[in-house]
């Protein structure tokens, strides 16, 4: 046996030596010491050497295989030539390179951009929420409408749900961190609804929501941190409304419309004809909602609002129809969207 040893050696001296590029060393390192390969082959083969003979064969095996080992480690090759991402994209079947972010995701980076310069943290949760965060502590009534299967996604009923909005993350937040005010945080995310579709609502769609709490806040940071958005994703010229708008967490609410990227204002299916479009909603966060999460409403204060994300996406690419967001049409490119 140690004479095969022996033959093992000369042979794999030889491949060693002719190696010349990095794919053929890893090939063979593969060869010699894979889980299948020819090291741990002849271990296995221990128990079939005589009793006398195990403890030489041991040590030579051993010895063999560090030896190969350092020789490969040693050898000096030239490195191939790496299958980079663009390769891949614009070789493989032939095809363009196509790929891009999805107008969701650019819309939402745009808008993180704009949060963390103004001292913003953004944060991320988890998309199944109890009852309790996604409507009590929200102080949504126990017999409003939305809590009505017809609205909501329940997962196990009555606990457990499919959140219908972003401000199930904001109830969990202002309960995490009630005694680490003021707080500024901004979070984009899913959101389902048994909702029929059309070419302005999805039972999926995606919210960006984003809560101040700190004293002395009033409804004209609010209006402030609102404009700045507008202004930073449809430009200086942008022509927003706002409106008082009942929502149970917020006292008093605030409903900001964009006049329709689509009509200008003239009406439309897009906008149901109304000329405007409403982008989501907002106010100043309601004292119940403050003492529910255990934070002095006498002495904090604070605004929030959720936008409708796949709204503000359409409008800044000039998408028309929300399910373009959720299909499956490769034919569209960055630049005609």
């Amino acid at each position: 046996m140690n004479q095969n040893l022996d033959n093992i050696k000369i042979q794999y001296l030889e491949k060693i030596s002719n190696l010349k590029t990095d794919q053929e060393l890893e090939s063979l390192r593969i060869e010699l010491f894979g889980r299948n390969g020819l090291v741990n082959d002849l271990f296995s083969k221990i128990k079939d050497i005589p009793n006398e003979e195990k403890r030489q064969y041991g040590a030579d095996l051993n010895q063999l295989k560090t030896e190969l080992e350092q020789l490969l480690s040693n050898k000096t090759v030239e490195k191939s030539e790496k299958l980079t991402s663009e390769k891949l994209t614009s070789t493989i079947f032939g095809l363009p390179k196509i790929g891009h972010l999805h107008p969701i995701t650019q819309t939402e980076r745009q808008l993180n951009q704009v949060f963390k310069k103004l001292g913003f943290s953004v944060y991320n949760s988890p998309e199944i929420v109890t009852d309790e965060f996604n409507f009590a502590r929200l102080n949504v009534p126990k017999n409003h409408p939305a809590m009505d299967m017809q609205d909501s996604i329940y997962i196990k009923e009555p606990e457990y749900l499919l959140r219908t909005q972003t401000s199930a993350i904001e109830a969990y937040l202002l309960a995490q961190k009630n005694k680490d005010l003021p707080l500024r945080a901004a979070f984009p995310g899913s959101v389902f609804r048994n909702e029929k579709v059309n070419r302005s609502n999805h039972f999926v769609f995606h919210q960006y929501q984003a809560v101040v709490v700190d004293k002395n806040v009033t409804m004209k940071d609010l209006i402030g941190t609102m404009d700045l958005m507008f202004k930073t994703l449809y430009g200086p010229d942008v022509v927003v409304r706002y409106h008082a708008k009942y929502y149970p967490e917020v006292e008093p609410g605030v409903g900001p419309d964009m006049q329709c990227f689509s009509c200008h204002g003239v009406g439309c299916p897009l906008c149901k004809y109304a000329g405007w479009i409403e982008m989501g909603g907002s106010g100043m966060i309601h004292p119940k909602v403050l003492e529910m999460a255990g934070i002095d409403s006498k002495v904090w204060s604070g605004f929030a609002f959720g936008m409708g994300l796949d709204r503000w996406t359409m409008a800044q690419k000039n998408i028309k129809d929300i399910r373009t967001l959720m299909g499956g049409n490769l034919a569209y490119k960055p630049n005609e969207l």
